[in-house]
């Protein structure tokens, strides 16, 4: 059985920190769409080989894609669980927010 908690504060860290590269949010579209080898993605992208397995190493360690090795290739597939643990993040802050809002039109109107 896999009990789902919150995430920890380094957990957060390394996923947002792993979405703020523009590369690899795109990276990370393509292996959700369907799985890619290394080398496949490297051919999309006008940077070494090398730098396209660091974006990947930072998406992996922050459990957004998983790579598996086939024969000489690594195949990289999404993860979209972690992606859902984020996003139930971002929606307690959006709730969080939303009912400081209320709370703050509630006392406006009382005035």
């Amino acid at each position: 059985m896999v009990v789902h908690t919150e995430p920890s504060d380094a957990e957060v860290d390394r996923i947002f920190h792993a979405l703020a590269d523009a590369t690899r949010r795109d990276i990370l579209r393509r292996t959700l769409v369907g799985e890619a080898s290394v080398s496949e993605l490297a051919d999309a992208y006008e940077m070494s080989f090398a730098a396209v397995q660091k974006h990947v190493a930072v998406l992996e360690g922050a459990g957004l894609v998983t790579k598996e090795p086939r024969g000489r290739e690594r195949i990289v597939r999404g993860d979209p669980a972690t992606i859902a643990r984020a996003q139930k993040l971002l929606d307690a802050y959006a709730d969080l927010w939303r009912s400081r809002i209320d709370r703050l039109d509630a006392l406006l109107a009382e005035d």
